[in-house]
């Protein structure tokens, strides 16, 4: 065999040796990679349904007397060893899969909690842990962990105890409630808070809702934009000078992406911006008139943007039948348009 043959036979098989190990090491991982991650589901057979009637303390130990949530709170084998006969070999299978034998997982909180104060003050383990008699696993039970509505019943703004969020959140970072997290939530807001058993006000109180919901009143600026405010913030003062929060609204780059949201309608522009004082002072002709020569949507540099009278119109009668509102965003002067009126004209 040659020597070629030899080196070529020699990267084969390393290629498919690497092979063969990145799909071992990869169906091992796979389980992790999608978020399935083993649950006490599959190391004990346990009902809470069938221990409805036994203390959750019996089991729970050490719950009464921890102080966060680092410390031990699910049971071991000593307490189990209260009611069950943990010596008889014979019935092992009655709550062990064979061949597992491991502690129970305990999930890592981000949460600063003393059970061991909650319980001195006369709260039961049922005031916050709700469900649980109904269900085999904790997890299976929605109210299993409580929900802040929960939480608020004692710390709010009447009671003797603190509601600041950093008192029992690690960190505030990201910390908004899932609904809100909708694309569109911003927008549609006002729905969930009208309802009657609105909940804003465990977070918000009426200076989060005065930063948009406030009147103007005595502005003297054009709505240009060197001369421009946001029109719900008149009252935003700094040693008597009105300052601007545009940043609320539009990130630092938004002069770049604008276009996007201006021509999917997802933004109402015109409820703080003018076209003909904001944004001619970019999209405007060095003449002065847009429509004479200004800057042009890469849809006008079609060849057949425009045809001859008597033809299908070209691409900008396409675009006037789809979307006429996106046309009026620069062409709109109540019909008379010099660009328009060149060809859209009454024969007499």
């Amino acid at each position: 065999m040659s020597y070629n043959m030899k080196v070529k036979n020699y990267y084969i098989g390393f290629g498919i040796i690497s092979i063969l190990f990145l799909l071992i090491t990869a169906s091992q991982s796979l389980p992790n990679l999608f978020g399935e991650k083993k649950s006490n589901k599959e190391i004990i057979k346990f009902s809470h349904k069938v221990h409805s009637s036994v203390d959750c303390e019996s089991c729970h130990s050490g719950v009464s007397e921890a102080t966060n949530l680092s410390m031990r709170l699910l049971p071991v084998k000593d307490n189990c060893a209260s009611c069950h006969d943990v010596n008889d070999t014979e019935q092992c299978n009655t709550c062990h899969y064979e061949n597992v034998q491991e502690p129970l997982i305990q999930k890592k909180s981000e949460l600063i909690f003393n059970h061991k104060s909650h319980i001195q003050l006369g709260k039961t383990c049922e005031d916050c842990h709700k469900g649980l008699t109904e269900v085999d696993y904790s997890f299976e039970s929605v109210l299993a962990n409580p929900k802040m509505e929960n939480c608020y019943s004692c710390h709010n703004d009447r009671a003797n105890v603190t509601n600041a969020c950093e008192a029992c959140h690690i960190t505030t970072a990201g910390l908004i409630p899932a609904d809100h997290k909708k694309t569109d939530y911003l927008k549609f807001h006002k729905f969930p808070a009208s309802k009657p058993n609105a909940n804003c006000v465990m977070c918000h109180d009426n200076n989060s809702c005065e930063t948009c919901h406030t009147g103007t009143k005595m502005l003297t600026e054009t709505n240009a934009p060197n001369d421009f405010y946001q029109p719900f913030l008149p009252d935003n003062f700094i040693d008597g000078a009105k300052q601007q929060q545009l940043t609320r609204v539009h990130d630092l780059n938004y002069r770049f992406t604008h276009g996007i949201d201006a021509k999917s309608k997802s933004a109402q522009c015109q409820t703080c911006h003018e076209v003909e004082t904001f944004c001619v002072n970019c999209h405007s002709a060095s003449g002065g008139d847009i429509s004479l020569g200004g800057v042009l949507p890469s849809s006008h540099l079609s060849p057949d943007f425009v045809k001859f009278p008597g033809t299908d119109g070209g691409e900008h009668a396409r675009i006037a039948r789809r979307d006429i509102e996106r046309c009026i965003a620069c062409h709109d002067v109540q019909g008379q348009d010099p660009v328009c009126i060149t060809c859209h004209t009454k024969k007499k």
